[in-house]
């Protein structure tokens, strides 16, 4: 059985849609842990009720990119990671951690790559940005993590309707519930290519 860990920096409503899909056997791999840059989360809590072993790694208290990479590797490894799994977790992955995952990392995005992705673009920020461009429709991404913010290949896309009195907060809550349904489905087929 593969083994995917998941990377998040929030309160893992993504990590837990997940988990239960990996409970229900619609996920046909194990959560060797959770890497997060952060405590205090709600996705470690997840992690424990699961009883999911955990791993804080934060690029502020070590000494740059080549130290935080070499965690992240040391970490992955120790877990025999096949898959990596990106939650909303909201720190650059160094670039030799995906040289060594080549393929097999994947970010959901909350908008419809390659519209409102990159540098800037996460949470509240893609909403708003949709709504002031005044677009018909939004959604989600899943997509390969490569060297640059948000341009790897989408392997899956879910949309959904713009209405006329959505507010950033609302178009939020709407795509996230796409992405609970979509990201685990993109995951097992992913699982299958490895």
């Amino acid at each position: 059985m593969k083994n995917i860990v998941v990377f998040a920096s929030g309160s893992g409503t993504n990590f837990q849609s997940i988990i239960d899909a990996v409970d229900r056997g619609e996920i046909t791999a194990s959560i060797a842990g959770l890497i997060t840059d952060k405590d205090n989360i709600g996705a470690l809590q997840r992690a424990e009720t699961h009883n999911i072993p955990t791993c804080i790694i934060s690029p502020y208290k070590l000494s740059g990119e080549a130290e935080f990479a070499e965690e992240l590797l040391t970490q992955l490894r120790g877990w025999n990671a096949d898959l990596i799994i990106l939650a909303g977790y909201l720190k650059k992955i160094p670039n030799s951690v995906i040289r060594e995952f080549e393929n097999k990392i994947l970010n959901i995005h909350p908008s419809l790559l390659p519209k409102f992705g990159g540098k800037g673009f996460y949470g509240m920020n893609v909403h708003r940005a949709v709504i002031e461009a005044n677009e018909g429709e939004s959604g989600c991404s899943v997509h390969i993590v490569t060297d640059e913010f948000d341009e790897g290949p989408v392997i899956a896309r879910s949309k959904v309707k713009i209405e006329k009195n959505d507010t950033p907060e609302l178009l939020a809550e709407k795509i996230l519930k796409e992405e609970h349904q979509l990201y685990p489905k993109a995951i097992q087929k992913h699982l299958k290519t490895l």
